[in-house]
């Protein structure tokens, strides 16, 4: 479906609008759908008329049972408050160490382990499951404190993971069918709604849980309240009285919006470095050059534990590859927002009131006219200055894998931290090769899964070859750095 939408576009420049309801009346407003990736456009739904265009009645209600009004699936002054209050903890270093320190302990102890064991047994993992898995565990222990263990040896079912997907996916199913229709098998209790609303209860249950357990250990300072560094904590601390519900809505809004992104994103970049081993041994080359300056020039000791922060930071070509995979493959391929008031965009398009407007973003980032002739290619060099040695970003509005304007992803820093974390280690310690005949292909739904997986053999990479030529090339770049001088 989204290459069939990016053929529309390139077909109309840009913008196509079509009818999903054939009714006079309806086609007009909640049958009228404008599709756009043009850049000028999504500068103005996404900052330009912010107020303009709005999640909308069709999306709340789609979610609500689920995220009720957390700031994923809200509008106005209820989003502007939770956006601004998490804003405010987004920006804190701890919440940072929090995230390295959940995404470093999951990766030394259950993550790296696993693909080991698949190096010894010679069995094909699913490297999109297990991404999952590992995303889920940071994520959860990150937004309220707690690990569920879903990535520990064995890979065991969690109650609390199953009923979260079987509520995502039914919360999907109600996309394809009028609300009437879906509130009316939700009132019958008919087909996947009679599964949500289980779900539901065994969600509600087990955070209910949590929040309960947490207030007890912040009433009584035990442990103490500086070893809580999750966002619901964060939460609790201010001075005002937050309901339970609206604390649960927190958790799982923040929960859905950074699990499923992340585990897809570095699903669809180590497919595209399986097809591309110059992008591979560039990062590979990157990663060596690092950790011969922090860590002494004895591979074995590089392994020893995940890279850290300082050590991340320097590695741009990685971050501009995780980048150029995000511009192709966008966690979220496309979004939609409700039109409020009559309008025009910049491209001389009219919106009536009462429509929608769906912007894909699968189909910004393979535009020519955006990215050149060459945006097809896997080209990590195009985030990168002319000399290779700083990450440059494209414009949000070309590039818009994180969203753009107000509603901008809060932890954006904190993904390409996991992504560049993540990819590191497996990088440094393995070689990856898709299993023959393994089938890659697109799922419809509303992140970019891989509908069979990503079934990949795992090989142990030797590094013995590599460093002699990464001392030399850093040799030489610093003779040539002091003739600069």
């Amino acid at each position: 479906m989204h290459e069939w939408i990016a053929d529309n576009l390139r077909a109309t420049a840009g913008t196509y609008q079509t009818c999903i309801c054939a009714v006079p009346f309806l086609a007009r407003k909640q049958g009228h759908v404008t599709v756009t990736c043009d850049p000028k456009n999504l500068e103005h739904i996404l900052r330009t008329r912010f107020d303009n265009y709005p999640k909308g009645p069709t999306w709340q209600a789609v979610f609500h049972d689920l995220l009720g009004e957390g700031i994923f699936n809200s509008d106005g002054s209820t989003w502007l408050f939770q956006r601004k209050t998490a804003a405010l903890e987004f920006t804190t270093k701890t919440l940072r160490q929090a995230m390295s320190r959940w995404v470093n302990t999951a990766i030394k102890l259950r993550f790296c382990p696993i693909l080991e064991q698949s190096v010894v047994t010679g069995e094909a993992v699913d490297l999109q499951d297990l991404l999952l898995r590992l995303t889920f565990d940071n994520i959860c222990g990150l937004a309220f404190g707690k690990d569920p263990h879903t990535l520990a040896p064995g890979l065991p079912e969690n109650a609390f993971a199953s009923a979260f997907d079987r509520a995502t996916e039914a919360s999907l199913q109600r996309f394809i069918l009028p609300e009437v229709m879906w509130k009316l098998k939700k009132w019958l209790g008919l087909g996947m709604e009679v599964g949500l609303t289980r779900s539901l209860i065994n969600i509600d249950h087990y955070m209910s849980s949590v929040i309960h357990a947490r207030k007890e250990e912040l009433n009584n300072n035990n442990p103490p309240h500086d070893s809580h560094d999750d966002l619901l904590s964060r939460f609790m601390k201010k001075k005002e009285s937050y309901s339970d519900k609206f604390l649960s809505h927190v958790a799982l809004n923040f929960i859905l919006a950074g699990r499923d992104t992340s585990s897809v994103a570095l699903t669809w970049f180590f497919w595209l470095l399986i097809q591309n081993p110059r992008v591979e041994d560039n990062i590979v080359r990157e990663i060596c050059a690092v950790l011969l300056s922090t860590r002494g020039d004895d591979p074995s000791a590089w392994l020893d534990e995940p890279l850290q922060s300082g050590e991340l930071e320097p590695l741009v070509y990685l971050k501009a590859a995780l980048s150029e995979s995000l511009r192709l493959y966008p966690s979220v391929p496309q979004d939609s927002k409700h039109v409020i008031s009559d309008d025009v965009l910049p491209d001389g398009t009219f919106v009536p009131a009462g429509s929608s407007i769906t912007y894909s973003i699968y189909s910004a980032g393979r535009m020519r006219s955006t990215w050149g002739d060459d945006c097809m290619e896997f080209k990590p060099e195009r985030w990168l200055s002319s000399d290779g040695k700083r990450f440059v970003m494209q414009d949000s509005y070309r590039f818009v894998s994180f969203n753009a304007g107000p509603r901008i992803c809060l932890g954006k820093d904190l993904a390409y931290l996991q992504m560049k974390s993540v990819a590191a280690s497996v990088l440094m310690r393995h070689r990856l090769t898709l299993v023959p005949g393994h089938k890659v292909e697109q799922k419809m739904s509303l992140t970019l899964f891989m509908k069979y997986g990503l079934k990949v053999d795992v090989h142990k990479r030797d590094l013995t070859a590599i460093i002699p030529s990464v001392k030399q090339q850093t040799h030489y770049s610093a003779m040539d750095e002091e003739c600069v001088v």
